[in-house]
């Protein structure tokens, strides 16, 4: 099912990374983005952490579409402990991503390792708002290329119905792999 409404995005910049490169920032100057500061993400929004404890499921749609979807914009090189500070805070709802392949020129094809509009658009999608997410990574060269990678995966994902069949998908895909769950 498509959702009509369009969450709102909010950029939270942490650093560590060019500034001219990063996802997130374009997201912002194209307007489909809000930068705010850490201490300004508004309660119960959906906040992407990959270290997170809790997989964003379809049924989170309802927390994207009242709330918004808030990503954390650092460098994977620098700003791991960034996001592991941010961890366990209550304010708001943190979600993982479940396992899906980069697109983006500099981690294409590694495992969860995404850029941030690659991020919020899986977010997007996995929560029913597919039409928005596609939308969003139309306008990065590479961006349908993350889409291509995952279409199966973000297909499998977003008809879900809890957290628990879509830790199950995830865990027959990094089976098929050939890695571990």
């Amino acid at each position: 099912m498509e959702l009509e409404v369009k969450p709102r995005i909010y950029v939270v910049r942490l650093g560590g990374d060019n500034p001219k490169l990063s996802t997130a920032l374009k997201l912002v100057r194209l307007g489909y983005a809000v930068r705010i500061h850490a201490k300004e993400i508004p309660p119960h929004s959906v906040v992407l952490n990959p270290f997170s404890r809790e997989i964003l499921k379809p049924s989170d749609s309802a927390l994207l579409r009242r709330y918004g979807v808030v990503v954390l914009d650092t460098s994977w090189n620098s700003g791991l402990e960034d996001l592991r500070s941010m961890v366990g805070r209550r304010r708001y709802e943190q979600r993982v991503l479940p396992v899906l392949k980069a697109g983006n020129p500099i981690n294409y094809g590694v495992l969860t390792k995404l850029s941030s509009v690659e991020a919020v658009a899986a977010a997007l999608y996995i929560t029913g708002f597919k039409r928005y997410s596609l939308e969003i990574l139309s306008k990065f060269k590479w961006g349908l290329t993350f889409y291509e990678l995952n279409k199966e995966y973000l297909e499998r994902y977003s008809s879900t119905k809890s957290a628990e069949e879509l830790i199950k998908v995830q865990n027959e895909i990094l089976r098929s792999m050939g890695l571990q769950p």
